[in-house]
C-alpha cells in the first residue's frame, strides 16, 4: 500500500487529565490502554506487519516498556514543545512513503481506518473531519472551490466540522510538511504545518468525513467516559453507528 507507516504522537505530558501516566496509557474499560487500542486497530486494518513509530517524550520510558514491539522516536523538548515538533521527529524518521500519524489521546472504531483505505492506497494527503459537530475550541476547517482544505485551525471562522487527529501525508507531500513543521513555532500545533503548507506551497489535502464513526480524543474524565461507550458499543453491540454522546475534541 505504497509503502505506508504509521506514527502515533504520545510525547505530551497530558496535564488536563491528571493522570501520573502518560495520557497514551490510560486505561480504557476493557482493560487496553489507549494506545493498545490504536495499535490493535492499525494492525487490524492495515496489517500485522505495518510500522508503528511512537514519539515518546513524557515518561519515555514507561511508554516504551508498555508497548516494546513499536518503533520509538524521542522529543526531548516535549515539555516546552507542542504537536508540530512531535510530528517533525515522526516524519524526519519515517522511511519512504506516506505517513498516517494519530493523536496519541484518540479513541476510535476501528471502522475508521477502512474507511480511509482508498485515500491510503492512493496515497493522498488526508485529514480525518467530523461534520457533525463544530466546537468553538476544536480545530476547525474550511475549503477551496475544488472541495480541499483551505484554513485549519482553532481560530477558524465558519467551519464546515472538526478535526479528529487522524491524518494521512502522501509520499509526495511528505517534504513540503517537514518544511512547514520546521518553520513552526514551538507552541504550534502540526495543524499550522498544513495550513501553511496549502497557503504557501500548494499542498493539496483532502477532508475525509468519518462522522458515521465513533471517535473521541481524550482530555478530560468526561471524554474517557465516553470512550469507555465506544468500546462498549463494538464489545457488546459490533455496530458501525456513532455510539450516542460521543463527542471529539482536539488537544
Amino acid at each position: 500500500m505504497n509503502d505506508v507507516q504509521v506514527a502515533i504522537l504520545a510525547a505530551g505530558m497530558g496535564t488536563r487529565l491528571g493522570r501520573p501516566l502518560p495520557k497514551p496509557l490510560t486505561t480504557l474499560r476493557d482493560g487496553r490502554s489507549i494506545m493498545q487500542q490504536q495499535v490493535e486497530n492499525v494492525r487490524a486494518v492495515l496489517g500485522r506487519d505495518v510500522p508503528i513509530t511512537a514519539v515518546v517524550g513524557f515518561k519515555a520510558t514507561i511508554v516504551m516498556e508498555a508497548v516494546p514491539d513499536l518503533l520509538f522516536a524521542y522529543n526531548e523538548e516535549f515539555d516546552r514543545t507542542n504537536t508540530s515538533k512531535s510530528l517533525l521527529r515522526a516524519l524526519t524518521t519515517s522511511h519512504r512513503g506516506g505517513v498516517l500519524w494519530l493523536n496519541g489521546d484518540v479513541v476510535f472504531d476501528p471502522r475508521l481506518l477502512q474507511a480511509v483505505l482508498p485515500h491510503l492506497e492512493r496515497d493522498e494527503s488526508f485529514v480525518c473531519v467530523d461534520t457533525a459537530v463544530v466546537g468553538e475550541e476544536e480545530v476547525k476547517y474550511t475549503v477551496d472551490a475544488d472541495g480541499y482544505v483551505r484554513e485549519l485551525s482553532k481560530t477558524v471562522v465558519g467551519g464546515l466540522g472538526e478535526a479528529v487527529g487522524i491524518n494521512h501525508v502522501s509520499s509526495a507531500d511528505k517534504a513540503v510538511l517537514v518544511e512547514q513543521l520546521r518553520a513552526c513555532a514551538d507552541t504550534d500545533y502540526f495543524e499550522r504545518g498544513i495550513e501553511t503548507g496549502i497557503a504557501e506551497r500548494g499542498l493539496r489535502v483532502r477532508p475525509i468525513d468519518i462522522s458515521e464513526f465513533a471517535a473521541v480524543e481524550i482530555d478530560f474524565e468526561e471524554d474517557l467516559r465516553r470512550a469507555n461507550l465506544i468500546e462498549d458499543w463494538q464489545l457488546h453491540v459490533g455496530g458501525t453507528a456513532p455510539v450516542p454522546g460521543t463527542v471529539r475534541h482536539h488537544a
